[in-house]
């Protein structure tokens, strides 16, 4: 297959285009997210998808291939049955089947989670090119990764490895919504760390990128936000690398484009909790892929599996 029809659906922005075999994205269109509180609004979330969609195949047509999608998780994997931690409309959704009545028909169609397709991706094209052993994360409204082992994808029992949102960097922080305590995501995701900041002071807009903008500012508060995330994510990856003996970490998402708020403390704390050599030689990247890493890994997925 040359070209696939590949969806990126996550908590912030909802994005979809065409890419050929070797990574292009040569269409693209995004939407924000609707933000929803409840099951009434899941048919608003699919309605954004459905708008995307169509924007990408009344500029392409039909003549795609396959159909790749990555959405945050947890799923039912493989039936792509979706209950993202970050999308609360989205409780038990059948994303999968829904996708595939609508654009699929007989095409080959895969579906994972998203960062599972970020990891999919920088080893195919990117920052893991090359490399057997990677690590993919997403650090934006929720927390997530994916893995490459031995240059295979790890799935896990359910479809669900690679959950490092819900791997526990502070075991006395607060109870995430997953009923676990102390994960790192309820400190590194977004929403998380303008949430700690208005706590220490801050008055500006309560937004990730508006908190981002103050610590490179200079504001006392945004900075520590963005230190104890930073470092949090940096704690995480050196217990990764640690029992994976992972090659590179590739970390993408809203959060990571902040700049050295965020990659300073994350770097010293990955060095600070980071022993073996083994471990200290865990490169730690941005996306080479950048802004549409995520339509590029959703496609990514169904390239995988095509043996032409």
């Amino acid at each position: 297959m040359t070209q696939v029809l590949a969806l990126d659906v996550g908590g912030t922005k909802t994005a979809a285009g065409v890419v050929r075999r070797d990574g292009e994205v040569v269409t693209y269109v995004r939407a924000a997210t609707p933000q929803s509180s409840g099951p009434q609004d899941a048919e608003d979330v699919w309605a954004c998808v459905v708008d995307v969609l169509d924007q990408v195949v009344a500029e392409e047509g039909d003549r795609y291939e396959a159909v790749g999608i990555g959405c945050g998780g947890p799923m039912e994997w493989p039936a792509g049955v979706v209950s993202p931690g970050n999308m609360p409309a989205w409780r038990g959704f059948p994303l999968l089947e829904r996708v595939r009545e609508r654009y699929a028909g007989d095409r080959p169609i895969a579906i994972h989670n998203d960062a599972v397709a970020l990891a999919v991706a920088e080893h195919r094209w990117g920052a893991g090119r090359g490399k057997d052993h990677v690590l993919g994360m997403v650090v934006s409204t929720g927390v997530g990764a994916g893995l490459v082992v031995g240059g295979r994808r790890v799935d896990g029992r359910t479809g669900n490895a690679g959950h490092i949102g819900h791997t526990i960097v502070d075991p006395d922080g607060e109870v995430c919504r997953c009923g676990a305590r102390g994960c790192l995501e309820p400190i590194a995701r977004g929403p998380a760390i303008a949430a700690y900041a208005v706590a220490l002071g801050w008055d500006g807009e309560q937004s990730g990128i508006a908190v981002a903008q103050g610590a490179r500012e200079g504001h006392p508060a945004c900075i520590a936000a963005f230190d104890r995330a930073g470092r949090a994510v940096g704690r995480a990856i050196a217990s990764a690398a640690a029992l994976l003996d992972l090659d590179v970490a590739v970390v993408g998402g809203g959060v990571s484009q902040a700049g050295d708020v965020f990659w300073t403390p994350l770097r010293a704390s990955f060095h600070d909790h980071a022993g073996y050599g083994f471990v200290t030689s865990c490169r730690i990247t941005e996306p080479m892929l950048g802004a549409t890493a995520g339509v590029a890994g959703a496609a990514a997925l169904v390239l995988a599996t095509d043996a032409s």
